[in-house]
């Protein structure tokens, strides 16, 4: 799996357990929704100011989104 699908796929994963959609999550943000949906399903290569807006919308540190998605990475690795 792509970093960028390990992003998308972590994103998603911590948007859910917050109960947003990814409409109301990528308003939160200040994000297009459909450049959100890009960046959910690994057709976008993010900028660090895009990821440093959804780690804020999120309310986690960087160091935490990217542990999660070094997860997400272990996870696939597994199957």
């Amino acid at each position: 799996m792509c970093i960028r699908k390990q992003f998308g796929t972590a994103i998603i994963k911590l948007r859910k357990e917050r109960g947003l959609s990814q409409e109301r999550f990528a308003f939160e943000a200040g994000i297009d929704r459909r450049y959100m949906s890009d960046i959910e399903n690994g057709r976008r290569n993010v900028s660090l100011d895009i990821i440093e807006r959804i780690g804020n919308n999120l309310n986690l540190p960087l160091s935490e989104l990217f542990r999660v998605v070094e997860q997400i990475k272990g996870e696939k690795e597994h199957l």
